[in-house]
């Protein structure tokens, strides 16, 4: 079996002499790295940019609860089905080819979102961004495994991490201040329109600077299997989006118990494939690791946590209390500092001590935070003031930064070398459905609980009700998130050198049948 090293140096490049070749090759693939930090950036920004002009749009453009829904679900719904699809089809065409395809497809999406002329249009083409985000987003790690070697690549992925950090944190600002400025009369359009001239920047910096990249043994496609996953997440989700407008009717609930048999279609097909030819969507034998099936389940239920919270919060703040997006993207800043500084920690100093008590305790310290928003949100009623929600935001953040920093690498630790490629792509995948599904979710413990017919003075209680109920939930779920962590291991794995490398930019042994996730 070959070292990380050795993988990278099988792989094909256009670059000179390979990235420590020379000055010029230096400046080069520092420029590069430049490049696809800022497509991740402007990725995890308008991830979050999106949440707190929702209200906006749909004061503004008359969106319906569903269509409000689905603005941010359909994003996430065609982000996950496309991210494995967008990894191989990277491995097997060029990774520098499908990312300024994906970046070029990003930015013509973000266009025809800032120009929608109604909300259907605009739903239409957040699911476009949303699958030219799954061809890009997948190269960026790709293209920094093939570009630095392996003694550089830390210092390369702790920058990636404080790009990270700064997007949780500058998203929702940034989003609230272009909502409130309201340049030249477009209203939220502007979180849409300013992904222009980033991308055409980065589309053209990035055909000089970086260099093409190819794996040695690609995966083949499996559109097959995209489909199924695809068309069983429909089914269970239209339903749970139209269900509350039009009265839970008979197909809604034949759709959603017809998606469990899609899934079982799903699961005997991708045994077919990979007995065929070994290349399924989902490599299946990766959940007869117990640590790898349960942190699947861990990522797909937070997954559903985080999709409710930040959809029902932002509502809470700028419908039911009626605060500008300034004043709710401010209130939020607490919570991202507590999320990134939390997070820095945990993998730092806590995790190499106390294993996954950690990731535990950021179940229970997200669910200490839950139930003190609740609390001080029944306490204070309407006139709740952001300073009050500090506290519950910080415990939350907190929380959150102990789990999403050390869970990947906790999910993995017993996954063989070969599959760590096809893991991750998982891990990533599945991570974005539940968010979808969370989302969905919000139809019925949100949106469920208030009234069709409100008078003015009626819609801030019923806000403040249904957001209490909705965190409730969120309660709940945290609490089945740290039952199910006892299923991971209880320390993280010493790593030989080499994989950790694997394990973060998705690739695996070119020797073995996995290549990429």
């Amino acid at each position: 079996m070959t070292s990380s090293t050795e993988s990278s140096a099988t792989e094909t490049s256009d670059l000179p002499g390979g990235p420590a070749a020379g000055s010029a090759a230096d400046r080069r693939r520092w420029f590069a790295l430049a490049i696809v930090m800022t497509a991740a950036f402007m990725d995890l920004v308008d991830v979050t940019i999106v949440n707190i002009a929702i209200p906006s749009i749909q004061r503004n453009e008359h969106a319906t609860f569903s269509q409000i829904q689905w603005i941010t679900a359909g994003y996430a719904l065609a982000f996950a089905a496309g991210l494995i699809t967008g990894g191989r089809l990277g491995d097997i065409h060029g990774r520098k080819r499908l990312f300024l395809l994906g970046i070029a497809g990003f930015t013509v999406a973000s266009a025809l979102c800032g120009f929608a002329a109604n909300p259907e249009m605009l739903v239409a083409s957040r699911i476009l961004q949303g699958a030219m985000a799954a061809m890009m987003v997948p190269q960026v790690l790709s293209i920094v495994h093939a570009t630095f070697p392996a003694h550089e690549r830390g210092k390369v992925f702790g920058l990636f991490g404080a790009i990270v950090g700064l997007g949780a944190v500058s998203g929702p600002l940034l989003g609230a201040l272009l909502t409130e400025w309201n340049l030249f009369g477009l209203e939220w359009r502007p979180i849409f329109l300013i992904n222009l001239p980033v991308g055409v920047v980065a589309l053209i910096l990035g055909r000089r600077f970086i260099s093409e990249s190819k794996a040695p043994r690609a995966l083949k496609l499996d559109l097959v299997g995209v489909a199924l996953v695809t068309l069983g997440l429909l089914m269970l989700l239209y339903p749970l989006t139209r269900g509350r407008e039009l009265g839970w009717p008979l197909w809604g609930y034949l759709s959603m118990a017809g998606s469990a048999v899609v899934f079982a279609v799903l699961v005997a097909y991708e045994k077919r494939k990979a007995a065929r030819d070994g290349s399924p969507l989902v490599e299946l034998s990766l959940f007869k690791v117990k640590s790898f099936a349960a942190g699947i389940a861990v990522q797909t239920v937070f997954g559903i946590a985080l999709g409710i919270f930040f959809l029902v919060w932002t509502l809470y703040m700028q419908v039911g209390l009626g605060w500008t997006a300034l004043r709710a993207g401010l209130t939020g800043v607490p919570f991202s500092i507590a999320v990134s500084a939390a997070a820095g920690m945990s993998v730092q100093l806590l995790v190499p001590r106390f294993g996954r008590k950690v990731l535990q305790a950021g179940a229970l310290l997200m669910t200490l935070g839950v139930l003190l928003y609740i609390w001080e949100s029944d306490r204070h009623g309407m006139d709740i003031a952001p300073w009050q929600m500090a506290l519950p935001l910080v415990v939350m953040g907190a929380g959150m930064g102990f789990i999403v920093a050390p869970l990947t690498d906790a999910v993995l630790s017993d996954v063989p070398r070969e599959h760590a490629g096809s893991a991750s792509g998982l891990i990533n995948t599945v991570q974005q459905m539940g968010n979808a599904l969370g989302l969905g979710l919000v139809s019925v413990v949100f949106f469920g609980e208030i009234g069709d017919r409100l008078t003015a003075d009626q819609v801030g209680p019923a806000f403040a009700n249904a957001f209490q109920h909705a965190l409730g939930w969120v309660a709940a779920v945290l609490v089945l998130i740290f039952l199910v962590m006892f299923a991971l291991p209880r320390k993280p794995a010493q790593h030989v050198e080499g994989v950790e490398d694997e394990v973060v930019t998705g690739e695996a042994d070119p020797k073995q049948p996995e290549l990429v996730g």
